[in-house]
């Protein structure tokens, strides 16, 4: 159960927004976090579906991994001044191994001579075990990528903000958990300092609305906005990470760190409440459904923006799970040409693999993309070998393919370092590599198949 309300105000800032952010961007943040009364929390969101599958792979080769890998370049930084200032820590750095994450953390504080930390564990994500074998398929989502798949690498139900609520009531310093909803790392926090409980719609909606808008770190804070010269933004090597300073009525401010780079204001705000935001009435969440569209985005000053008139309603009935399962494997060659005539070399060694691929390797599907001319804009159709025009004097091509066969993808980029020497001239920098790859599928999770569970580490645990 959340604590009573305790405060009046709440300062919660982003330390990442994703798996492989910054590591420097939160040493700012707990700074600027020491000079708010009140609770103060710094939350790190580091887990998308693809990563947390590949956490997955990790830990069964590993027992001991499978949690984020830039955990120690995330925490050991700030974790001695978290310790000492009371900033309590909330991440999701925990992937598919919370408690090996936990315990890292554990180890990474007595290697700098701190005191035990109270680190809590969050589990029950997890629900390879909770339902019988086969039966996730018929809980899939808008599609049938899992009917007759192989076997099962991830399936992690997105948990609410309760667990992390009541862990903080426990007392812990540092919450770590695997799969959440990106939001509920701040909005546990927020149940566990004013009170808020379940059935408080609007006060959980505003506590999904912070969560919305840290979530992704510096995005809100000016990085993905900017699109110069039409959307500028200042100091970008040094761009400050966001801070929310929440209040008990759900209203909120939204700032950065004094002295960094970046902008706050209305226009970055707005951009990110409405970031992948597929119903702004009916934003799902594990703990509500926010409602944006009352929302108003005043500017108070300089880097300081007023968020209030989130508006809640009932959660849904289930789960949103994440389930992947393997894809195949994925192969990509790279080589380059050079100097005068390159884009035509570059076309005739595309034709050139493309009629030996289709004839050795008929069935694989591969694409062709011309980096620099055509490659994000192009298609699986070849649009650069049958339609480009481009006369650059420097060509990299990139050959690319996807299949359950990786001989034939290995015969794909065998054909374009064959180039080397069967021609055309010039081609040099072959670079060339497969990996294993994921497909995903969602499916929703009857809640009462679902069971957090919050274990205590450390701290005389």
């Amino acid at each position: 159960m959340a604590s009573k309300p305790t405060a009046s105000a709440v300062a919660i800032g982003a330390g990442a927004g994703f798996a492989g952010d910054r590591t420097d961007a939160a040493g700012p943040v707990a700074a600027a976090l020491s000079r708010f009364d009140g609770p103060r929390f710094l939350m790190f969101e580091c887990l998308a579906e693809r990563t947390l599958a590949l956490a997955q792979l990790e830990r069964q080769r590993d027992p001991q991994r499978g949690f984020n890998p830039a955990l120690e370049r995330f925490v050991g930084p700030v974790l001695e001044h978290c310790l000492r200032e009371n900033i309590r820590v909330v991440g999701n750095f925990g992937a598919a191994n919370p408690r090996g994450a936990a315990e890292r953390i554990l180890w990474l504080a007595r290697a700098q001579g701190l005191k035990a930390p109270r680190v809590a564990v969050i589990e029950g994500d997890d629900i390879r075990g909770a339902l019988p074998a086969g039966t996730l398929a018929a809980r899939e989502t808008d599609g049938a990528i899992l009917r007759g798949a192989s076997a099962i690498i991830a399936a992690n139900v997105y948990l609410g903000a309760g667990p992390i609520a009541d862990a903080l009531g426990q007392g812990a310093d540092i919450v770590v958990t695997g799969r959440v909803a990106d939001s509920a790392l701040a909005l546990g926090p927020l149940m566990h300092a004013f009170g808020w409980q379940a059935g408080d719609w609007d006060k959980l909606a505003a506590g999904t609305l912070a969560g919305h808008l840290l979530e992704c770190g510096a995005q809100v804070t000016g990085g993905y906005f900017a699109d110069p010269p039409f959307k500028t933004v200042p100091g970008m090597a040094d761009i400050g990470y966001p801070i929310a300073e929440v209040f008990a009525d759900g209203g909120m401010v939204i700032g950065k760190p004094a002295g960094s780079g970046g902008r706050v204001d209305r226009l970055t705000v707005i951009e990110q409440i409405l970031y992948e935001m597929h119903d702004p009435a009916a934003y799902l969440a594990p703990d509500v459904v926010l409602d944006v569209t009352g929302v108003t985005v005043e500017e108070l000053g300089p880097d300081r923006v007023h968020v209030s008139g989130a508006r809640g309603k009932p959660a849904p009935e289930t789960l949103k799970a994440t389930v992947c399962i393997d894809g195949g494997v994925l192969g990509e060659a790279e080589i380059s040409y050079a100097g005068p005539n390159a884009a035509a070399r570059a076309r005739l060694a595309a034709e050139t693999v493309a009629e030996r691929v289709r004839r050795r390797a008929p069935g694989l599907k591969f694409r062709i993309d011309t980096i620099g001319v055509v490659s994000v804009l192009g298609d699986d159709g070849g649009s650069f070998v049958h339609g480009s025009n481009a006369a650059p004097e420097d060509v990299r091509l990139r050959f690319a393919a996807q299949s359950a066969d990786a001989a034939a993808v290995e015969l794909l980029l065998d054909e374009v370092e064959a180039l080397y020497c069967a021609g055309p001239a010039g081609g040099a920098g072959v670079r060339r590599r497969v990996l294993p790859r994921l497909a995903s599928a969602s499916c929703l999770i009857e809640r009462s198949l679902v069971q957090p569970t919050v274990t205590m580490l450390g701290g005389g645990a």
